[in-house]
């Protein structure tokens, strides 16, 4: 017997299957910060490399995306900062207009106040859909991947944070970042450093871990020393086995 041929409808409707996969987003773009999308599987894993001069972390995370399913975040950026008209930003200080105005009067002295409200009002304007974009769906859990090399470690977030645990005080450059007290009881029992931060202090910096804290989303921060990829790649591999 020969198969039967599709009809027209089911032809369509095979068609149209396949368009969501077609026509999902390459890329995301806040104020002109761009960040490609990088995709493998199904998962309610989010990932982000949101600082373009922490080459590790990003080199750690595309190597964790050919085995690990998820969604990445990946900033097309070379820099730490980002090119505004006349002026930069640092990323992670955008997530707040209170953040964001402090990081653009630091890094742009010269601004008069009009250019740096036009700079704040344009970030409000796109922040939340963007934002949105990153956020992982109910239970998920947003992953960002960060590398220091200036003199930053775990001291410097201990008196801001709500517990503390220095599994390995020797390497205070390595350390994990959680805003959810029940990943934070896991972290404990991992052979590294960690605290909790899921109290939203007064002063505001503008980065992703103050606004995830203030909307309870799972989120954790891998920080580790620039250069480190084994040790980056072992962190982000024991987050992956043992958080839910």
């Amino acid at each position: 017997m020969t198969a039967a041929h599709p009809t027209r409808r089911e032809f369509l409707a095979a068609g149209f299957a396949w368009f969501p996969f077609f026509w999902r987003k390459r890329s995301l773009s806040l104020a002109g910060m761009r960040f490609r999308i990088e995709r493998r599987g199904r998962s309610n894993r989010r990932y982000l490399w949101i600082h373009g001069d922490e080459r590790t972390a990003r080199d750690v995370l595309l190597e964790h995306l050919k085995t690990a399913h998820g969604t990445a975040f990946l900033t097309t950026s070379s820099e730490r900062t980002f090119a505004l008209p006349g002026g930069r930003i640092d990323p992670n200080r955008m997530f707040s207009r209170q953040g964001a105005a402090k990081n653009l009067k630091t890094l742009n002295a010269e601004w008069s106040p009009d250019r740096i409200d036009a700079a704040l009002d344009r970030l409000d304007r796109d922040r939340e859909r963007f934002v949105h974009s990153i956020l992982p769906p109910s239970g998920g859990l947003l992953i960002a991947v960060h590398n220091n090399s200036r003199g930053y470690t775990v001291q410097d977030e201990v008196p801001i944070s709500d517990r503390v645990s220095l599994a390995e005080s020797e390497r205070p450059n390595n350390f994990m970042l959680a805003t959810e007290p029940a990943d934070f009881e896991r972290l404990i029992r991992s052979p590294y450093n960690a605290v909790l931060q899921n109290t939203a202090p007064t002063d505001d910096d503008g980065s992703l871990s103050r606004l995830m804290a203030q909307r309870r989303v799972r989120y954790v921060n891998i920080e580790v020393h620039l250069g480190e990829f084994d040790r980056q790649r072992e962190m982000l591999s024991w987050l992956e086995k043992n958080l839910p």
